[in-house]
């Protein structure tokens, strides 16, 4: 999956917006809602969410399932 310059901005809105840390499921339902998305699945978001970890963008929330909030 190729993830767009949009597609990243509607997602870390969606964190940012946030009140309390999300799961990927709940992230993708969230841009569904408002017709915002190129991800297809929780998973693909997961795996953006897992690189931008790795760059010290998100915390990633350990335990089951995984929740996820976005760094400063």
């Amino acid at each position: 999956m190729h993830t767009t310059h949009r597609d990243t901005d509607r997602l870390r809105g969606v964190l940012a917006d946030a009140a309390e840390p999300l799961t990927a499921r709940e992230i993708l339902r969230a841009l569904e809602d408002h017709g915002e998305t190129g991800f297809e699945s929780p998973h693909q978001i997961a795996t953006v969410l897992g690189r931008w970890a790795d760059r010290g963008v998100v915390t990633v929330h350990t335990g089951q399932p995984y929740r996820y909030q976005l760094d400063g």
